[in-house]
């Protein structure tokens, strides 16, 4: 017994000790994994806009976001190695009605790495960082109108879908566009002249592009719940994930219309620039309301399934990203309407996404040293 004690303590501290073998963690790389970029970006950025001042909490901020471009290029490097060593395998993704969702998290989470070029980048390397944030924000563009149209379109046409097997993994292709446009409202300052303008309107088509159909699949969303309760415990962070288009779409709303008085101003269209800065304000008080509503199901519907133990799987990210979104779009509103309660109150919210952020990056680390939290669906059946 002592021998099998000490056998399980060594494959512990073996890497990929539960893979057959290492080229399997390739072999079974999926873009979940992205999903940790996202979480641990929007944790960054949040520091660096914490409503009080804390020593030291910008220069974490500063860390995050590094090792955040760090994850990023690791990631993108594996799932590139997927498709060139296992490329008949790989292309399984588009077949398969959950995994395939997840493309939307590579641009969500290069965009936090945009958005942080211009909260670190800029006061490190100074204004020569803009021009790099402006390429990989047409990237990252073309990444979220593509995926945005293009995995509804294999549900429409390759997937097999239903009703009562619908999670709110549905929305994670369409909110890449959304991300895109914040990122756009926070770029188009800093940009030339010439450049404003068009960036500004850019982003705008990106916030219809996106915000409108989230908005549709959380109806039916909620029709799929009410009819059918709720999914198994290993998709039981999906009940957050309808936090993030609502956070976001508040939060561009914010960035944007702060951003449009100068820049419409200059290109003749003044009164427009007015009512973008006031009635993006309107719109982003009522959607955070709406985010209010499902915050407070979200946690309800987490102490349910807190009762019956919820197993660990990347999943879990998804409760830092929406929750991560709606707090920056808490601080912005705070900050422009001038109230200390939503200031307090996102301050509240970014101490939970970073405890969050603790317990989820300690079980990643530990699932993706011993090999067992790289798994790929899309292959399970064949293996």
């Amino acid at each position: 017994m002592l021998h099998d004690h000490r056998a399980e303590i060594f494959a512990g501290l073996r890497p990929l000790s539960s893979l057959s073998h290492p080229r399997e963690m390739i072999r079974q790389f999926t873009p979940n994994w992205f999903a940790a970029t996202m979480g641990t970006g929007i944790l960054a950025l949040m520091l660096a806009q914490f409503p009080f001042a804390v020593p030291g909490l910008r220069g974490i901020g500063q860390g995050l976001w590094l090792l955040d471009i760090v994850l990023f290029i690791v990631f993108s490097g594996l799932y590139a190695a997927r498709w060139i060593m296992f490329g008949s395998e790989a292309r399984r993704i588009f077949g398969h009605s959950i995994v395939s969702m997840f493309i939307g998290t590579i641009p969500m989470g290069l965009a936090t790495i945009i958005n942080g070029l211009l909260a670190f980048g800029l006061p490190l390397w100074g204004p020569g960082v803009v021009p790099v944030a402006e390429a990989l924000w047409w990237l990252d563009i073309a990444l979220a109108v593509v995926i945005g149209v293009g995995i509804p379109y294999l549900m429409f046409t390759r997937q097999d879908h239903s009703v009562d097997q619908m999670t709110a993994v549905w929305l994670l292709p369409v909110v890449a566009a959304e991300v895109a446009a914040v990122t756009g409202g926070l770029l188009a300052p800093h940009l030339a002249a010439a450049d404003r303008f068009p960036t500004l309107v850019a982003s705008y088509v990106l916030w219809g592009y996106s915000v409108p159909l989230a908005f549709g699949i959380l109806a039916i969303l909620i029709l799929r719940m009410a009819l059918y309760k709720l999914p198994p415990s290993s998709m039981a962070s999906s009940s957050w994930l309808a936090l993030g288009p609502i956070g976001t779409g508040a939060l561009g709303m914010v960035v944007l219309g702060k951003a449009a008085p100068a820049i419409l101003g200059a290109a003749g269209f003044a009164e427009a620039g007015h009512v973008a800065a006031s009635g993006g304000l309107i719109v982003a008080t009522v959607l955070w309301g709406f985010g209010l509503w499902w915050l407070l199901l979200g946690t309800l519907i987490t102490a349910r399934y807190a009762r019956s133990g919820v197993p660990f799987n990347l999943g879990w990210w998804g409760y830092i990203f929406p929750l991560g979104v709606y707090a920056l779009a808490t601080i912005r509103l705070g900050a422009t309407l001038h109230l200390g309660g939503l200031s307090i109150f996102g301050a509240l919210l970014t101490v939970v996404v970073g405890l969050l952020w603790v317990l989820v990056a300690a079980r990643t680390v530990d699932g993706g040293w011993k090999g067992h939290l790289f798994v790929s669906p899309c292959i399970a059946k064949v293996d």
